[in-house]
């Protein structure tokens, strides 16, 4: 009888063991979709960064090219590239 008693009592904590690891489970894989789901925002958020710091790359070496810098000069400020009598070279 001491066999069967030992049973009954075994048999609930069994259960109750069960249920609290399949709900950790269940908790478990809802929270690796959740990071899954951030980390699939996060990389299509640096996709578009990766892109736009491309595009700002791009536009930065045509503004600091030497024909488009001499281009603005001439055209915006009316400068030009002086003749080589108005050189003077002045040694510290």
């Amino acid at each position: 009888m001491s066999g069967r008693r030992y049973f009954v009592v075994l048999l609930p904590v069994l259960w109750f063991a069960v249920l609290i690891s399949a709900t950790a489970v269940i908790y478990e894989r809802y929270q690796a979709r959740v990071l899954f789901a951030r980390l699939e925002q996060q990389n299509a958020e640096r996709d578009s960064l990766d892109t736009d710091l491309g595009r700002l790359e791009l536009e930065q070496s045509t503004w600091s090219s030497n024909g488009f810098v001499e281009k603005m000069a001439g055209t915006k400020l009316r400068m030009s590239i002086p003749q080589p009598a108005d050189v003077r070279i002045v040694r510290p």
